[in-house]
């Protein structure tokens, strides 16, 4: 008798089978516009990220001793292992309550010439003398001397939920983040300088997502990745639905300490790190960049008095374009053909955002401190109760 083999294929999402949390297209959010592989900022060839992710500790804030609820994120346009291998660059500012290290060289030279760091706010200065140690042991300029080096570090605010006057940041987390830099799919929410943030009224943190776009016969990529803290609930808008005044009256914050500053409402920051593969001069990426805070208004960013909204933009085209010695020949798109990349810009940047909220998950630090991570299932419902749901 002959055995017959039955092959049975069953569709499975892949966060169900392999318990990983679900992005906002998977649970059915509707986007625009079509994504890369793995809908991330490292589908421009060549970037990479990596996280430091510090979760410890419990109950009253200790200073020093926590609870701690924080990180670092690196990103490197051209990989870590390519070194020094500067990339055209330009970024733009919606609020200035914030840092972002570096950038004054960018303005003046074109140039993005270090990887991106983005941590909390008090520890920016330890996160760029980290980097410039780092430099130094393995080589960043292949043996050349250079007399000066600008890492670009930037920051939100997690002192909700975190010790941040404890200065828990350490060299050796930034060392952790840098190592642990690699393509492919990469963490959103509570992971990396994204870990004790909060947005819109619920857990923010780490999110990503990426567009293709064809020009002539050429695909291009776009890719976003933010450290989102920003925002009030109210404004909370997905989909074009107000999920904000839906819920409204759902998982409030949980404040259980006397606050030692003041904190008004929409108060926070967003970092924004856009990358393509296209060839665009540093004139155009300033285009580009200051089109971000389009995508942040989508989901209810106002950029607000106490927000530091910082973006920063970089092509990874023109390989060979920083030379001191030698005149250099480049590429670059038309400004004729560049709407396109302002659209996926904005895309991008709107469901990274969302994004890291869907990936977030509630969380508890300093003196009990709570902040909600937003509900899927309600989302879900009111998405249907406006008919937005796919």
């Amino acid at each position: 008798m002959k055995k017959i083999l039955i092959v049975l294929i069953i569709s499975i999402k892949p966060y169900l089978f392999f318990g990983q949390e679900p992005r906002a297209r998977e649970i059915g959010v509707p986007f625009n516009g079509v994504t890369g592989v793995n809908n991330s900022i490292t589908d421009v060839e060549g970037v990479e990220v990596g996280y430091s992710t510090i979760i410890s500790g419990s109950g009253e804030n200790i200073i020093g001793k926590g609870p701690i609820r924080t990180g670092v994120t690196a990103i490197f346009p051209r990989g870590k292992l390519n070194k020094f291998s500067p990339v055209y660059a330009s970024w733009y500012s919606l609020n200035g309550n914030g840092e972002m290290t570096g950038t004054t060289w960018i303005t003046e030279s074109g140039f993005l010439e270090t990887p991106i760091m983005i941590t909390n706010t008090n520890s920016v200065g330890v996160v760029r003398d980290a980097v410039l140690k780092w430099y130094v042991d393995v080589d960043w300029y292949s043996g050349k001397d250079w007399w000066y080096t600008y890492p670009v570090v930037a920051e939100t605010y997690d002192g909700f939920l975190n010790d941040i006057y404890g200065f828990h940041i350490k060299e050796k987390h930034v060392l952790e983040a840098i190592n642990n830099a690699s393509g492919g799919k990469i963490a959103e929410g509570n992971v990396g300088g994204g870990t004790g943030m909060m947005c819109l009224g619920f857990k923010g943190g780490t999110g990503t997502s990426s567009r293709i776009v064809k020009v002539d016969n050429s695909n291009y990529t776009v890719g976003v990745i933010v450290q989102s803290n920003f925002g009030t609930k109210k404004n909370l808008t997905i989909a074009g639905v107000p999920v904000g005044l839906e819920l409204k009256d759902t998982l409030n914050h949980v404040y259980n300490a006397a606050s030692k500053t003041t904190r008004n409402d929409g108060d926070g920051s967003i970092i924004v790190v856009v990358a393509t593969d296209a060839p665009f001069l540093p004139h155009q990426l300033k285009r580009l960049v200051q089109r971000v805070p389009l995508g942040i208004g989508i989901v209810g960013g106002r950029g607000a008095n106490g927000s530091g909204d910082i973006f920063i933009a970089f092509s990874t085209a023109n390989k060979k374009a920083f030379n001191r010695e030698q005149i250099t020949t480049v590429k670059s798109l038309s400004n004729d053909l560049i709407n396109p990349f302002f659209e996926a810009t904005v895309q991008a940047v709107e469901e990274a955002i969302v994004n890291a909220m869907i990936a977030a998950k509630t969380m508890e630090g300093i003196n009990r401190n709570k902040v909600y991570a937003l509900p899927h299932d309600l989302l879900i419902k009111t998405l249907k109760k406006y008919n937005r749901l796919k």
